[in-house]
């Protein structure tokens, strides 16, 4: 994983989009006792957000180890999904037996049924977007040029790993996937294009090198041009998941809505500024009066499917959306989802439930989010502080691996302890590298 990053400016400056709001003052705040309901290794010192940012700092390097003898290829929980046993439409009695077979052997041992199955670890585009800006800020907290060096051949992969045939920049996943209509290998999806796109705002936030805004450009004309884009009326759109889908998926939705406004903003585009707000607006109308939002659009309350990762993914958008247009109907929005999202998806302000019903699993996506979320809102909405710190720590000692990887999730009985590399390693890499670059250079 050695490459030779492209030559930066030395010394450079912190551009307007780095520099902080303010943090409360938060040495003397002590986390909660962990519930008894789950074994947890329990580190008497972790009590300040000072010594948790050294926990987190030594977490962080512990994870790049593992990365930097794994590699960027990894398995991932859905590639096996993508075998023509389950990918098969109307299956035989025989093929129904063998895949619920096969289905248990997964949860029992996935790492012998994908060998069994002939499945091979892959780069997926969504982990080299999420490495690149961890690494980024990791970089920017610790100053270590190891990891500018990473961050660098994270974002040349995406560059030279697009999908082709679309009018702009654009990344899928590297396998097939069945969601309620058949989506092929590297078919591109606005969710993987905007993290992948977030990655190159960084790298032209901390350069200065247009390139990169180039690129963030060229995403927008992919989001404006490729997608599928339901028009709801005068004031609301939806834009769909991939170009082949007429989904109205909120967090995708959203992902799309905040990077065309901050990249329209930047440009000068009016067109990517109202297409975002427009977007937004959908997803607003969508908003319960609990102030959740569901994964659907057009589902309500207790009919519609709500879960942690995806809720923090929509939080995180709206945040942003609040900052970059200054509409207090959108910050009082975001402050009404983010109560119920304390509320709701968090167990005793510590663990992140699944779904507002279950606590189970505690899936390390969930762990990754409540950090990206909680640090995200924290210099707006301080009351979720006490729930970063507690999560954050709970997360390391119970979730990391003494190899550095993080596994998958647990149960009230077992751990799933396969490396997953998209969906655990690379979100707690940027996860752990957003929290350190807000945090770290504070103390």
């Amino acid at each position: 994983m050695s490459a030779t990053p492209s030559e930066l400016p030395a010394g450079v400056p912190a551009s307007s989009d780095t520099q902080r709001t303010p943090r409360p003052n938060l040495m003397q705040i002590h986390v909660q006792s962990c519930p008894n309901e789950v074994a947890v290794r329990v580190r008497p010192h972790v009590r300040t957000m000072g010594s948790l940012i050294e926990l987190a700092e030594g977490s962080a390097r512990k994870l790049d180890g593992w990365i930097e003898r794994n590699g960027w290829a990894g398995y991932d929980p859905y590639d096996v999904r993508a075998h023509p046993i389950f990918m098969k439409r109307d299956p035989s009695v025989v093929e129904k037996v063998l895949r619920g077979t096969l289905s248990r052997l997964e949860y029992r041992a996935p790492l012998l049924l994908r060998k069994f199955l002939g499945v091979e670890k892959a780069i997926n585009a969504k982990a080299m977007g999420l490495f690149a800006k961890g690494y980024l800020d990791l970089y920017r907290a610790l100053q270590d040029d190891r990891y500018l060096t990473k961050a660098q051949e994270a974002i040349d992969w995406l560059d030279q790993n697009r999908s082709n045939g679309y009018s702009g920049a654009c990344w899928g996943y590297p396998f097939d996937w069945q969601s309620r209509v058949f989506i092929p290998k590297a078919t591109p999806s606005s969710v993987v294009s905007s993290i992948a796109g977030n990655a190159h705002w960084a790298f032209y936030k901390l350069t200065g090198d247009r390139r990169y805004l180039d690129t963030c450009r060229d995403i927008c004309e992919f989001f404006t041009t490729d997608l599928n884009i339901y028009r709801i009326d005068d004031s609301r759109i939806c834009f769909s998941y991939t170009p082949i889908d007429h989904f109205r998926v909120n967090n995708a939705n959203l992902f799309v809505a905040e990077f065309l406004i901050k990249v329209g903003q930047e440009l000068g585009r009016e067109e990517f500024q109202q297409l975002g707000l427009e977007a937004a607006n959908y997803t607003l109308s969508e908003q319960n009066a609990d102030g959740s939002i569901c994964y659907w659009g057009g589902e309500r309350g207790e009919d519609g499917h709500i879960d942690h990762y995806h809720s923090g993914f929509e939080l995180r958008s709206l945040h942003s959306i609040s900052r970059l247009t200054g509409e207090e109907r959108i910050r009082a929005a975001t402050r009404r989802y983010y109560r119920f999202y304390l509320d709701n998806l968090f167990a005793d302000r510590t663990l992140p439930k699944f779904t507002p019903r279950s606590t189970y699993p505690i899936n390390i996506h969930s762990c990754a989010e409540a950090l990206l979320c909680c640090a995200t809102l924290s210099a707006d909405f301080e009351e979720g502080t006490r729930y970063l710190i507690n999560a954050a720590r709970w997360t390391i000692e119970n979730m990391q691996d003494e190899s550095g990887h993080f596994y998958y999730l647990r149960t009230d009985r077992r751990v799933n302890r396969t490396p997953y590399v998209r969906w655990g390693q690379a979100w707690m890499l940027n996860a752990l590298g957003t929290f350190l670059e807000l945090y770290g250079r504070t103390m």
